[in-house]
């Protein structure tokens, strides 16, 4: 029987750009949760690494050797001499480029699937090295929870965040994030907030706090990245214009480096009927109504 896992759909509640590296790689600092929707990997272990694409979206995979779960196999199979690999079967779900960590989510997916065939502790040191060096949603990803991400994703502070009714919105538009970096115009070693604003960083509700407390102190941060982003794609704005216009949306925004857009409802059953308004006035978005956690 092949081994099975979820790769959950990650959304950048709130996303700021502390600055550019020397490295060239840029400074996060970000609230992340997951949505009750993603695709699904299974892993058959057998001698020769394989990946096979199926789903709704699979057409928008691109060329199977370029894949992130081939990428984390192999370097894995790099740091842990003897790997146990075998043939994967990604059923794509999720829009792709569309900043809700599709990509990660499956490379993610991939290494829980070969952690669990090689009996692997998901903290092993190799596990986690690997997550970063294939992406920088992967560590996130890896292990699935609510967290707040600080530098280039190598840092997760878990959180606890209650149920957060969810409607998730992409135009079927693709953004690359390189793309929407290099809209910021960030010079190597350029910091894009203060000293004293980076010292200050925002103060999470308490363990228990209810989500309208939670709405409003994600009201008070944004994701750096929108405006860049809606100048490559500025479809994105009508995303957000459709999601503030249902009844009962407390919070909009884009997610990660975008076109994927959110809003927060009170509860499911306004959120499922503002998907239903959105889904009858723009049939061609890719549109899921579920929960936030």
């Amino acid at each position: 029987m092949p081994l099975v896992e979820e790769g959950r759909a990650k959304v950048n509640l709130t996303l700021r750009v502390v600055g550019r590296r020397v490295d060239g790689y840029h400074d996060l600092e970000s609230l992340v949760a997951f949505a009750d929707c993603g695709d699904r990997l299974a892993l058959a272990p057998g001698p020769e690494l394989k990946l096979d694409t199926t789903g709704p979206l699979a057409g928008d995979c691109g060329d199977v050797a370029d894949n992130l779960v081939l990428r984390a196999a192999l370097l894995l199979a790099e740091h842990v001499p003897g790997l146990k690999l075998g043939e994967f079967t990604l059923d794509k779900m999720l829009p792709v480029a569309a900043g809700i960590g599709g990509g990660s989510a499956d490379a993610a997916a991939a290494l829980r699937l070969l952690a669990r065939l090689n009996d692997l502790a998901l903290d092993d040191p190799r596990l986690l090295e690997v997550a970063l060096l294939t992406g920088a949603d992967v560590p996130v990803c890896l292990v699935s929870r609510a967290s707040g991400i600080t530098g280039v994703g190598e840092t997760l502070s878990p959180l606890a965040l209650p149920k957060m009714p969810c409607v998730l919105v992409n135009p079927r538009v693709a953004v690359a994030t390189k793309d929407v970096f290099a809209g910021l115009g960030l010079r190597n070693g350029e910091l894009l907030v203060g000293a004293t604003d980076i010292l200050q960083s925002p103060a999470w509700p308490e363990d228990g706090a209810s989500l309208e407390d939670w709405v409003e102190a994600l009201a008070e941060n944004s994701n750096d990245l929108e405006a860049p982003a809606m100048r490559i794609q500025p479809v994105i704005a009508e995303v957000l214009s459709a999601l503030n216009a249902t009844n009962g949306a407390w919070l909009a925004r884009m997610s990660g480096s975008g076109a994927t857009c959110f809003a927060i409802y009170e509860n499911t059953v306004e959120a499922r009927r503002a998907s239903q308004k959105i889904r009858l006035d723009h049939p061609q978005w890719w549109i899921h109504a579920g929960v936030l956690s």
